[in-house]
């Protein structure tokens, strides 16, 4: 049986569970390196790149979307918006974060790398019920937004948010 990058990543969120229930805190990104080692990679990129040339099927595009200050990021995405982080990497201390947050089946990549993304890019988002999320946001009001939901959008009803890093989230609730 072939690993794929799917079984590591896997692995890794095993791993940091099962150390967490020990009392034990480990980041994903040092989970990631430590299950690239038990598969004998030198480190995440290179098992992350051999592993995904394994793979026959492709997943879901996912957008990166650059930041430019990770507390600015996770007070927009995670506190307003309502994502969860899935993973984060820095190569080291001190450099720039990558990372994947998700809220439900959305995932967005936010980079603070040079040359990731470009600022002021478009993500259109699918949404189920638009009316039950632009509550949940009035609810937790951002001091600079006021979002309305425009309801003669193409696609279905639709409400635009910007980011603090000028990227704009089309939440669409899809006409049928």
């Amino acid at each position: 049986m072939t690993t794929t990058i799917s079984d590591a990543k896997t692995a890794a969120r095993v791993l940091r569970q099962c150390l967490a229930d020990d009392g034990f805190e480990l980041s994903h990104s040092r989970a990631l390196e430590i299950v690239a080692q038990q598969l004998g990679f030198a480190d995440w990129n290179t098992a992350s790149a051999s592993l995904t040339a394994a793979q026959t099927d492709s997943g879901s595009a996912v957008a990166v979307l650059r930041i430019h200050d990770t507390a600015l990021a996770r007070g927009f995405y995670l506190d307003y918006l309502g994502f969860t982080t899935e993973w984060e990497h820095r190569f080291e201390q001190g450099m720039p974060v990558y990372m994947r947050i998700r809220r439900g089946e959305t995932v967005l990549d936010l980079s603070e790398h040079h040359g990731d993304g470009t600022p002021g890019s478009v993500v259109w988002v699918p949404i189920g019920d638009l009316r039950s999320f632009h509550a949940e946001l009035s609810r937790r009001a951002h001091p600079n937004l006021r979002p309305g939901i425009e309801r003669d959008a193409p696609g279905g009803p639709t409400m635009e948010i910007i980011d603090p890093f000028g990227n704009v989230l089309r939440f669409c609730q899809p006409s049928e």
